[in-house]
């Protein structure tokens, strides 16, 4: 199965290039490709997505 991904714009605000990590990089620091700063992808939260808690309740 692939991995899932994170989609994240670049803080840069001269950038704001669409980053993409994989989901193992939350709560760590990326470089973006384009400009090359350094940032943090914020770590998941629970209740960060409604439609995901809805699927996975419904499995149950």
């Amino acid at each position: 199965m692939p991995e899932k991904t994170v989609m994240i714009i670049c803080p840069n605000l001269k950038c704001r290039a669409i980053v993409q990590v994989p989901e193992r990089a939350r709560g760590k620091r990326v470089r973006c490709g384009h400009c090359g700063i350094h940032f943090a992808i914020p770590a998941r939260h629970e209740g960060a997505r409604p439609d995901e808690a809805k699927q996975q309740s419904s499995k149950e």
